[in-house]
Order: C-alpha cells, then sequence, then structure tokens
C-alpha cells in the first residue's frame, strides 16, 4: 500500500511539473494536472488538496534537486573553468526545465517571502554550503579577489534573465524557437568565459 501511494505521488508530480512548465502557475488548472496523471480529480486533492498545496511539494523537489547538483559540480575534482562550465549548464538546464519557477520566485518574494526562505531552508544542501565550497576553490586557485555572494548573483543573472525574457527577447530579435535554443546553447559556453574574464588575477 505504502509503494502504491507512493507512485501515485510521484506521477502527481510528474504531470504537475509538465503542466506547470506548460502553462505557469497561474494557468495551471488541478483537472489539467489530473489528466495529465491519468487520475481523477478527487484522488488528486486527496493527495494534495489545493494547486498551491501541489505547487509546494514540486517546487520544494525542484530546488533540493538544484542544490545538491550545484554543489556536488562545484565540489567536483576538476579545473575552475571546467568546474564553472559544468555549474552554469546545470543551472541553465534547470530553469529551462522549470521556467515558471523564476516568475513565482519573483511574485513570492513580494508576496510571501517566508515562503521562500522556507524553502531554501529545507534544501539539503543550503545556499551558504555553496557560498563556502565556492570560497574555499577560489582561494586554492589563488584568483582575484571576489565577493562571492557578487559572483553568485552575476552569475544568477546571466543564466535566468534569458530564460525568463524568453518571450520578449524571441520578439526582439526575431528568433524562432530553434534559434534561441541555439543561443542558450551559445550562452552555455561564452558565460563561463566571462565570468572567468572577471576573476583572473590581472
Amino acid at each position: 500500500m505504502a509503494n502504491k501511494t507512493h507512485n501515485t505521488e510521484e506521477k502527481i508530480l510528474e504531470a504537475a511539473k509538465t503542466v506547470f512548465h506548460r502553462k505557469g502557475f497561474e494557468g495551471a488548472r488541478m483537472q489539467e494536472i489530473a489528466d495529465e496523471a491519468g487520475i481523477n480529480k478527487a484522488l488528486l486533492h486527496y493527495y494534495f488538496r489545493t494547486k498551491e498545496n501541489l505547487f509546494d511539494a514540486v517546487f520544494k523537489a525542484a530546488f533540493r534537486e538544484i542544490f545538491t547538483k550545484l554543489f556536488m559540480t562545484i565540489d567536483a575534482d576538476v579545473p575552475l573553468e571546467k568546474k564553472l562550465k559544468n555549474l552554469i549548464s546545470e543551472y541553465i538546464g534547470f530553469f529551462q526545465k522549470n521556467s515558471y519557477i523564476p516568475g513565482f520566485i519573483l511574485t513570492e518574494m513580494n508576496q510571501n517571502p517566508e515562503k521562500i526562505i522556507s524553502v531554501f531552508k529545507s534544501a539539503p544542501v543550503s545556499p551558504s554550503m555553496v557560498f563556502e565550497r565556492m570560497k574555499e576553490f577560489m582561494y586554492d586557485e589563488k584568483l582575484e579577489k571576489t565577493d562571492v555572494r557578487e559572483l553568485f548573483i552575476n552569475i544568477l543573472a546571466l543564466c535566468i534573465f534569458p530564460v525568463v525574457a524568453r518571450p520578449m527577447l524571441q520578439n526582439i530579435f526575431d528568433f524562432s524557437d530553434e534559434q534561441y535554443d541555439q543561443f542558450i546553447e551559445k550562452r552555455k559556453k561564452t558565460i563561463p568565459q566571462l565570468i572567468m574574464n572577471t576573476i583572473r588575477k590581472k
């Protein structure tokens, strides 16, 4: 019975991720999530009761995954430039797969910041652990003295903005979907070079 419950919850969460990615939080409907999961709406409500509860579960699972991956990437025994390439590729890939998350964070940070803070605190690898590991490898590499918080914010902004602003940028630059995907893939290579240029000792 426990396995069946777990499998049903996993099926619902996967369906919810698909629908949230397609419609965003506001556009998603519980009936659509139930249809995607292949269950009836009553069963969906039995497990999660509200769309907000379901989104919280999806949101927390996504952040547990990304912070764990980021820490493992930073902790890997590879040269710094390779480390940055892997880190940025993971980060951009995460927001490509979860494009509904940045907009939700911005809304909640204004309306309900405690919710976002609780997500960060619940992650198995905290942001502070990521920052401390970044400090260590920057010291080991004898790099230009840099505020790790500023470095992390720069990486965050460079990775997130093109994903969040995709409709606007596609319109401005007349990119097709394929051209935009190619543009994002190129940024996975150019952003690490840009960051390295700012932290290498002159």
